[in-house]
C-alpha cells in the first residue's frame, strides 16, 4: 500500500504527486467484499531479470553482484536426483505391462516380488509381464511322428499331424442352423444368386396350353406332320410356277389382345406359322383345314420382340424385352434352355447349316452380336463392332458369312467364328435398315430402309454389293420394322406399311401391282406362302393376322390370245393327243391350274432327261435343247413341238411321227391337252 501512495512522487506537476482517498460505500448489490491491496513483500514483488540468476557453482563471474545474492540460499531441490542408467528393454517391458495389463514390477524395490499399479491381478497372474507367457501347467502335445523314409505309406516327416488332433470337427445342431441361414442370405444377396433366383421365377411361370383335342391322329401321326390331303404341293423342293397377287381376304386369326410383332412359317412346307406378340405370348396357327390356334407359349414377363424356327421345326427362339432367350421344344412346348446377359436381343437367327443347329446368334440392345451354344448355354464369340443396337442378322454365301444391320445407320459383313469385320457399307443416304430378307435365288438381300423406301444388295459369290440405284418406294415405313418378303418365284415384293396397308411390287419393273387396307393400324409382317401362287400372311398391331388369297373360276389364266391359222390336213396326231389342238399363227400360253390330285408340274422328258421349264419364254430360250417331233410328259398332260412355215403349202408331206420334213422353223408352238376338273 506504501508503494501505491507513494506512486508518482517524482513527478513534474504537483497534481500527480497527490494522495487521494477513497472512500468504499455500501453497494446495493449483495456482493463479496474482496481486498483489491493485499500486504506483499516487497522483495517478492520486485521481479528480477533473467541476467541477474546465475549458477552457485560457477567459479567466475561477470558482473558485480551484491553479497546478498551472493550468499542466498540456492533455488531448487534440496537433494538433487543422481543418474542412474536403466536398461531399454526392461523399461519398455514396464511400460506396456503396465498399460496393458494394469501392473508392472517395482524398479525402485529391491525384492523383485514387489508392484506397482493392480496388485490384485498381478497376484492372479503370477506376476507375467506383457513379453512373458504363462505357463498352463500341462503336458505339451505329442505328434504322430513317422520318420521312416522307407515307409512310404505312414512316413510324416515334419508334416505330422497331433496325436489328439481332430481332423474333422462338427458344429452343434444350433450353430450349423445359424450358418446355413448365413450362407444362404449370402448367396441371394450375390449376383449368382439373384441371376439364380430371376431363373426360378421365369420356370415357376412357363407353361404351354394345347388347344386342339389329340395330339396325334388314328395312324399315331403328330399334330406337327404335314397334312396330305391340301391341295398344294408341300415338297420342300417345290416352287409354283408363276405366282399372283392375292385379291380377296380369307381368314382372320385372332387370339392375340395386343400388337403382334412376328410371324415365321414353319420350315420347308409352311403348314404351320409361328407368331409372336406384344400379349407376352407367342402362338402356333394352322394354315390348312380349320385353321384353329394349335398351341400357346408362355414364359415371358415381357412382350415378345422375335422368333426363329431351326431347319427341321421341332425347336424355336423367342426374345423377349425381359431380356431373357428362351429354346422351346415344339411340339411339347417345354423350355430346353434359357439365356441371359442382362440386355435385351433384339433378333435371333439360327445358323442355317444342318451341322450347327445348336448354335445361334442374337443381335444386342448394347451394341453386340452374341453367338451361344444351346447345348451348354455358354457364349461362344462375341462379335463387337456396331456403334449402336442390332437390329437384324442375315446368313449368304453357304452360311459362311452374315451381314448385321444396326441403329448406327451401317451394315456390316462378318465371318462366321470370327469377330472381326470383313466390310462396312456406311453410305451417305443409307438409312437405318431394322429388317433384311435373302430372295429365294439367294442374289438378293432386300432391306427396309427408315427414309420410306426398300433397298436392294446384290450378291456376287462372297460379295455383298449395295445396288444405289435400285430401290421400292411408295409406302411409308419411317419408324417401323416393318419386314419384306418375296414370291417363290421372284417375281412379286412385298410389305406392310405404318397406315395398316399391303404393298406389291413388281420385282423387274419395280411398280406397285397391287395394294390394300388389311390392318387397323401399322402391318408389320407380310409373308408369302412358300408352296402357293396366290396365298399369303400378314400380321398387324391392332392383334390380327389375316390371310390373303386369290380365287379362281376358271382352270386357268390366259395371258395371251392369237387369231387361228390354217391347219394342214396331212397332220394326224390323234394317237398322241389326248385332247384337241388348234394350229395358230403365233404360240399361245394357257397356264393351268393343277389338280388338288396331281402332284405338280413336273417336267421329265421320256428318256429320262429332267428340264426345269417354268414359262414359255424360258422354253423358247432353250429350244436348243428340245428335239422337233419329241414328246415332252406333264403329269397326264403331252406336250408337242413342232414347226411352222412363214409361207404355209399344201403339199408339204407329213410322217406319221409328226415330223414336218424340209421345213425353216420359226416359231416353237406349244399345245396343252385338256385338263381333269
Amino acid at each position: 500500500m506504501d508503494l501505491l501512495q507513494g506512486y508518482g512522487e517524482d513527478g513534474d506537476s504537483d497534481e500527480e504527486g497527490q494522495v487521494h482517498d477513497f472512500a468504499f460505500g455500501e453497494s446495493s448489490l449483495d456482493l463479496p467484499i474482496v481486498n483489491l491491496t493485499p500486504a506483499v513483500s516487497a522483495e517478492v514483488g520486485v521481479k528480477k531479470q533473467k541476467s541477474d540468476l546465475f549458477d552457485p557453482k560457477t567459479k567466475e563471474l561477470m558482473r558485480n553482484v551484491r553479497y546478498e545474492e551472493l550468499y542466498q540460499p540456492a533455488v531448487g531441490q534440496a537433494i538433487p536426483l543422481k543418474p542412474a542408467n536403466f536398461n531399454s528393454f526392461h523399461f519398455d517391458r514396464a511400460i506396456r505391462s503396465f498399460d496393458t495389463l494394469g501392473y508392472a514390477q517395482d524398479p525402485s524395490a529391491n525384492p523383485k516380488n514387489q508392484y506397482i499399479g493392480d496388485v490384485q491381478k498381478a497376484v492372479e497372474s503370477d506376476g507375467v509381464s506383457l513379453f512373458e507367457s504363462k505357463t498352463t501347467g500341462g503336458e505339451k502335445r505329442k505328434k504322430a511322428k513317422n520318420y521312416d523314409s522307407t515307409d512310404l505309406d505312414n512316413y510324416t516327416g515334419p508334416w505330422a499331424k497331433y496325436e489328439d488332433e481332430e481332423t474333422v470337427s462338427k458344429p452343434t445342431p444350433e450353430l450349423q442352423k445359424e450358418m446355413d441361414e448365413i450362407v444362404r442370405k449370402r448367396k441371394l444377396k450375390s449376383r449368382a444368386g439373384r441371376k439364380a433366383a430371376q431363373e426360378e421365377q421365369h420356370v415357376m411361370e412357363e407353361s404351354s396350353t394345347l388347344h386342339i383335342k389329340e395330339d396325334a391322329d388314328y395312324q399315331g401321326r403328330s399334330w406337327m406332320d404335314a397334312p396330305k390331303y391340301t391341295g398344294t404341293n408341300l415338297r420342300e423342293d417345290f416352287c409354283p410356277e408363276r405366282c399372283y397377287p392375292p385379291t380377296k381376304q380369307a381368314h382372320t386369326y385372332s387370339s392375340h389382345t395386343k400388337a403382334v410383332n412376328a410371324i415365321r412359317w414353319f420350315p420347308k412346307t409352311a403348314h404351320l406359322f409361328l407368331s409372336c406378340s406384344m400379349d407376352n405370348k407367342v402362338k402356333l396357327w394352322e394354315v390348312y383345314g380349320s385353321r384353329k390356334l394349335v398351341r400357346t407359349y408362355n414364359g415371358h414377363k415381357m412382350p415378345v420382340r422375335d422368333i426363329c424356327f431351326n431347319n427341321d421345326g421341332t425347336e424355336f427362339l423367342s426374345t423377349s424385352f425381359d431380356k431373357h432367350v428362351k429354346l422351346w421344344d415344339t411340339e411339347t412346348g417345354a423350355v430346353k434352355n434359357r439365356f441371359h446377359t442382362g440386355h435385351k436381343a433384339y433378333c435371333v437367327k439360327f445358323n442355317p447349316d444342318d451341322d450347327k443347329q445348336t448354335v445361334f446368334l442374337a443381335g444386342m440392345d448394347n451394341k453386340k452380336i452374341i453367338q451361344w451354344d444351346t447345348r451348354t448355354g455358354e457364349i461362344e464369340q462375341e462379335y463387337d463392332r456396331h456403334l449402336g443396337a442390332v437390329n437384324s442378322i442375315t446368313f449368304f454365301d453357304r452360311n459362311r458369312r452374315f451381314c448385321s444391320t444396326s441403329d448406327d445407320k451401317s451394315l456390316r459383313i462378318w465371318e462366321w467364328g470370327i469377330p472381326v469385320d470383313t466390310k462396312l457399307i456406311q453410305n451417305a443416304g443409307l438409312h437405318s435398315i431394322p429388317t433384311m430378307t435373302k430372295s429365294p435365288t439367294e442374289k438378293w438381300i432386300v432391306g427396309q430402309s427408315m427414309d420410306n423406301r426398300i433397298v436392294l444388295f446384290q450378291l456376287i459369290d462372297d460379295k455383298l454389293r449395295f445396288a444405289k440405284k435400285k430401290a421400292f418406294r411408295g409406302h411409308n415405313v419411317a419408324g417401323y420394322s416393318c419386314s419384306v418378303d418375296f414370291s417363290p418365284d421372284m417375281s412379286f415384293l412385298t410389305s406392310g406399311d405404318a397406315d395398316g396397308k399391303v404393298y406389291i411390287w413388281d420385282w423387274r419393273t419395280h411398280k406397285i401391282v397391287s395394294t390394300w387396307k388389311a390392318h387397323d393400324n401399322v402391318c408389320i409382317s407380310t409373308l408369302w406362302h412358300p408352296h402357293e401362287a396366290k396365298r399369303m400372311i400378314s400380321a398387324g398391331w391392332d392383334g390380327a393376322i389375316k390371310m390373303c388369297q386369290m380365287f379362281l373360276k376358271s382352270k386357268g389364266i390366259l395371258l395371251a390370245e392369237f387369231s387361228l391359222c390354217w391347219k394342214p390336213y396331212h397332220m394326224n396326231m390323234s394317237r398322241f393327243a389326248k385332247g384337241q389342238f388348234q394350229w395358230w399363227k403365233k404360240p399361245i400360253y394357257y397356264r393351268p391350274v393343277v389338280s388338288p390330285l396331281e402332284r405338280g408340274p413336273d417336267f421329265t422328258y421320256l428318256d429320262g432327261r429332267k428340264p426345269t421349264i417354268t414359262s414359255l419364254s424360258e422354253l423358247k430360250r432353250r429350244q436348243h435343247h428340245v428335239e422337233l417331233g419329241s414328246k415332252i410328259r406333264f403329269s397326264n398332260m403331252d406336250f408337242f413341238f413342232t414347226q411352222n412355215y412363214a409361207k404355209l403349202d399344201h403339199k408339204i408331206p407329213v410322217d406319221s411321227k409328226t415330223k414336218i420334213s424340209n421345213a425353216r422353223p420359226q416359231i416353237l408352238l406349244e399345245f396343252l391337252s385338256k385338263l381333269p376338273c
